[in-house]
């Protein structure tokens, strides 16, 4: 049946017995094209239902739909002319990506990445219906993992006091990238149990079937009503005093139920909540039993759920390994994360120091003022977040931490480009939201031998420092001062060059020194600095390698406030006059392709590096 469908229109003659046989082929879909391509697989075969039932009931894209992050949209891509392009280009370059594009399709009706926006994207919808005159419905799909962020509650509270008609589905599956955390989850989990809707049920149930000739059939019939006539006995109390109507919680498999709930929501007035309990990783037996691995993958094996090609080093895991080294010997050392001990790689530390280990949900602003908190009462606390999601936390690192210059370390994950997850996930922004504030140190280790004595120079360091690092790393092999302990704003001379000097940062001291090879065919001799250090820069080396009458800088971020804009402001007053070069990310949006794609279209692979130079030397 998946064949045929081509738009939300055609699902809506099919049977209930249709539906559910067209969702086990939905699920096969995803399994295979994930398999193919990498993508997010868990989330999407657990919202296979929920997305047949929203598509049968409401009517895109009149109607608005608002995936809050995106990571179960593959069903409704689907549903929505999508499956060929999935097939071919999931999350390849040219393709369809992997979230919700409203310049992909007019039924996407928000682009989104991050997690905890859908309810505030949604209530702007429905003020604007309004305003407007309008009358179409708008509904949010928020993870119960999402709930752990603050954003959601300014918008129930905003939503709640101002009555305006929207529904959002709280989808819980108990999970948000890994297992979810805090009062809230246990809140929902006792939702899910409720005592008091189980032993109703079971006390309704005995007396009406003691009733001859009628009971049984007076229970059917009741239970035909029973999602509806048992919230009163649940305690969605927290929801109503917000202002919405809770009803729930509803099995987010069973399509019968949810189309007639999803009908009759549509007919209520003011904001609801229908508490959707599903099964991540559904229909796939390595992810409904590891539905934190198989979160996101890369490209795998059906038959055993095995990656398929080369496995990388995890910076990640390299970063928690040492430190938790280095926490045996000071009681000071704590890690915190947000909602992502797994894709950090702090799970493991979290094994090992479990009461010096902190995941505080989908929550990246207070994590890093809880961290200052710490650093204030006497701990040394590292910070583990995605370079992308640490921004919604710049007020709390500009004010908590550097203002009052507390010794806090932010580790950087999945810095610099990052491929197939595309434009809401690109961290090419860190370099220049950490370097323009005071206090801070900011650095990149060129490999993952680097990475640990940063880690190690962190530890002995007073004050606030960042340390990016992009997802997976290598080993480039013996330096001459590989071991040599480090200094904050130290940079290392790598090769001499007489006509060019790169000053490289991270991963591009690689590309760097391979784009001394393909310069030294033409003639150019080009050496490499290792700038690990965007501030404080190391002013000595840099003005050593003005010898050269040519200094190229490369970064993989943005020109604004990363290592080039610095060199060009140090240049300016110390060595006016002197040419230099500056290749970095380019002020655009950078989609989804592979890394390699990625940093070849924005010129900083060696080939592109190497053109660069010789442009600019006329040659």
């Amino acid at each position: 049946m998946l064949e045929e469908i081509h738009s939300p229109s055609d699902i809506k003659k099919l049977s209930i017995r249709e539906l559910a046989a067209l969702a086990e082929e939905m699920r096969a879909e995803i399994i295979k094209t994930v398999a193919r391509h990498g993508g997010h697989l868990a989330s999407n075969l657990g919202a296979v239902e929920l997305t047949l039932a929203l598509h049968y009931v409401f009517d895109c894209p009149e109607d608005k739909l608002v995936f809050d992050v995106g990571h179960q949209c593959y069903a409704h891509k689907m549903l929505t002319g999508r499956l060929q392009g999935l097939r071919d280009s999931l999350r390849e370059e040219g393709g369809v990506s992997g979230f919700p594009r409203a310049s992909e399709s007019d039924c996407d009706a928000f682009t989104a990445g991050h997690a905890s926006t859908a309810i505030s994207a949604a209530l702007g919808m429905a003020r604007t219906r309004d305003v407007m005159g309008d009358d179409y419905h708008v509904v949010a799909v928020v993870g119960d993992g999402a709930l752990t962020g603050g954003m959601c509650y300014e918008a129930l509270n905003d939503a709640g006091q101002s009555e305006t008609r929207m529904i959002v589905i709280l989808n819980d599956n108990e999970m948000s990238i890994s297992h979810n955390v805090g009062a809230l989850s246990k809140y929902l989990t006792g939702l899910r149990q409720s005592r008091t809707y189980r032993a109703l049920k079971r006390g309704v149930r005995r007396g009406l079937e003691r009733i001859p000739g009628v009971g049984v059939p007076m229970f059917r019939f009741v239970e035909k009503f029973r999602d509806w006539l048992k919230t009163p006995f649940v305690d969605g109390k927290f929801f109503d005093a917000l202002g919405f109507r809770y009803i729930g919680p509803l099995d987010g498999h069973d399509l019968k139920t949810l189309i007639r709930i999803f009908r009759r929501a549509r007919e209520e007035k003011g904001p609801q909540i229908l508490h959707v309990v599903t099964t991540k990783g559904k229909g796939y037996v390595p992810a409904e039993s590891h539905p934190d691995t198989y979160h996101g993958v890369a490209p795998f094996l059906v038959e055993t759920g095995e990656l398929r090609g080369e496995k990388r080093v995890s910076c990640g895991h390299v970063a928690a390994a040492e430190l938790a080294a280095l926490a045996e010997n000071d009681i000071r050392i704590c890690a915190v994360t947000a909602a992502m001990p797994t894709g950090t790689g702090m799970e493991a530390f979290g094994k090992a120091y479990p009461k010096r280990f902190y995941d505080v949900g989908i929550a990246e602003e207070h994590a890093v003022t809880m961290a200052a908190g710490m650093a204030a009462s006497g701990m040394k606390p590292y910070v583990a977040v995605y370079s992308t999601f640490l921004q919604r936390a710049f007020d709390q690192i500009a004010t908590d931490v550097c203002i009052n210059a507390l010794p806090v370390t932010f580790l950087v994950d999945r810095a610099g480009l990052v491929g197939a997850d595309g434009v809401t996930h690109q961290g090419v922004f860190d370099l220049g939201y950490f370097s323009m504030l005071p206090n801070m140190v900011v650095a990149a280790p060129r490999d993952v031998r680097d990475l640990k004595r940063l880690i190690r120079l962190s530890a002995e360091y007073d004050g606030p420092m960042a340390i990016r690092y992009p997802r997976d790393g290598e080993d480039l092999g013996a330096r001459l001062e590989a071991h040599k302990p480090l200094r904050v704003g130290e940079w290392e001379l790598l090769s001499e060059g007489e006509d060019v000097v790169f000053l490289a940062v991270g991963r591009m001291v690689q590309s760097a020194m391979n784009a001394c090879i393909e310069l030294m065919h033409h003639g150019v001799r080009a050496g490499v600095v290792d700038a690990r250090f965007v501030k404080p820069m190391d002013e000595e080396l840099l003005r050593a390698s003005l010898k050269a009458p040519l200094l190229v800088t490369v970064e993989e971020n943005v020109l604004s406030g990363g290592l080039g804009e610095r060199v060009l402001s140090w240049l300016a007053e110390n060595a006016p006059g002197h040419e230099a070069l500056t290749l970095c990310v380019p002020d655009r949006f950078i989609e989804h392709a592979s890394v390699a794609s990625q940093l070849h279209a924005c010129g900083l692979d060696a080939r592109g590096l190497a053109a660069s130079v010789l442009r600019r030397l006329g040659r």
